[in-house]
């Protein structure tokens, strides 16, 4: 095991898995960490990722899956993700948890170009990493929800690739997992009366800058080219009510495109990352991403 491998554990249940109930996590065998590899710029700053990568049994090329965590685009650490990536690493995936910039330093679209320009390394790459191009997904949460539901619904739009790095590459994803993620921007901050991450997000109101909270809405981007997507939300969650899910996945249906819709009565924001729940809802998960993956 290597020292990264130690670290990521000993990070995970040292911080966001104590203060998620009490959560810990051990890393398969054979899965290998590699901490803070660089992936891209963020205009001065250098974006890193951590790398859970499978182990020697398995073949590649291996689909890959690039993790975007949550905290109002303003916070948050990729440790939200360690489990998830780390098992299905054991499954034959390279699994991603990048680092964004926060809205503290840059407003929207900077983390849309960031995480985009983490897609297009993951091609980039291939060779080292042994991945296939044409099997990237993404799965994020709440903000990181938004991100991944931006990449699994704007591949291509000028505006919001960036110039962090990999040109010439797709940002494209084959798969979204979107857990309690803001799909419609204008409609978000309504029902959250002005939701204030929002606001200093995208850099202002609704009323001043519409075309901006257009551009922010994931939803009005589903079109034939949009891949299969998981959506995860609590009917009690009052972050992100779970209509931005629901509404989401209708849209998908209308288009006759695949959308997999799980709503759990009760419970809140984030609960997936809590016990017992994350027991209760990683088998559904991990079922739909191996299934689109062919694995």
């Amino acid at each position: 095991m290597t020292d990264d491998t130690k670290l990521a554990a000993e990070a995970f249940n040292d911080g966001f898995g104590k203060a998620r109930g009490g959560a810990t996590m051990e890393i398969p065998e054979g899965v290998e960490v590699r901490l803070n590899v660089p992936y891209g710029m963020g205009g001065q700053t250098e974006l890193t990722t951590d790398l859970f990568l499978p182990p020697e049994s398995f073949e590649g090329p291996h689909p890959a899956m690039l993790f975007t965590f949550g905290g109002g685009w303003q916070g948050g650490t990729p440790q939200q993700f360690y489990r998830q990536a780390a098992l299905l690493a054991a499954k034959g995936i390279v699994s991603s948890c990048c680092r964004y910039r926060y809205s503290g330093e840059a407003k929207f679209p900077a983390s849309v170009h960031d995480v985009k320009a983490a897609v297009r390394w993951l091609r980039a790459n291939a060779d080292e990493l042994n991945t296939d191009p044409d099997r990237i997904g993404t799965m994020g949460g709440s903000a990181g929800g938004h991100l991944a539901t931006m990449l699994a619904t704007t591949a291509g739009m000028e505006e919001l690739e960036g110039e962090g790095g990999g040109a010439g590459y797709s940002s494209a994803v084959q798969l979204g997992v979107l857990l309690n993620p803001i799909t419609d921007m204008t409609e978000f901050v309504a029902d959250t009366n002005l939701h204030p991450a929002a606001v200093k997000y995208l850099g202002g109101t609704p009323e001043e800058m519409p075309e901006r909270f257009e551009l922010a809405s994931p939803i009005r981007f589903i079109d034939a080219n949009t891949p299969p997507c998981l959506l995860l939300h609590g009917t009690a969650d009052v972050t992100v009510p779970f209509e931005q899910s629901t509404r989401f996945a209708y849209a998908m249906h209308d288009q006759g495109l695949r959308a997999e819709l799980i709503l759990v009565d009760d419970v809140p924001h984030g609960f997936f990352n809590n016990p017992p729940y994350f027991d209760q809802t990683w088998p559904a998960i991990e079922c739909f991403v191996l299934d689109v993956f062919g694995l």
